[in-house]
C-alpha cells in the first residue's frame, strides 16, 4: 500500500526552542524535521490521539 505524501508547514519556533531542538536531535543522530516528528508522534501516542 503507497504511503500518503508528507504534509510540509510553516513552523515559526523561538531560537532557543530551536537551538534546544538542533542539541537533541544531534544527539540522537536525526535531523531538526525528523526530531520534531518523533516528539509529536510520541506526544500523540502517550494521548491517545495518533490514529491507528
Amino acid at each position: 500500500m503507497a504511503k500518503a505524501p508528507r504534509k510540509q508547514i510553516p513552523l515559526r519556533l523561538d531560537p532557543l526552542i530551536y537551538q534546544a531542538l538542533a542539541t537533541w536531535a544531534a544527539d540522537d543522530l536525526r535531523s531538526i524535521n525528523a526530531q520534531i516528528e518523533m516528539i509529536l508522534r510520541e506526544t500523540l501516542r502517550k494521548n491517545g490521539r495518533l490514529p491507528r
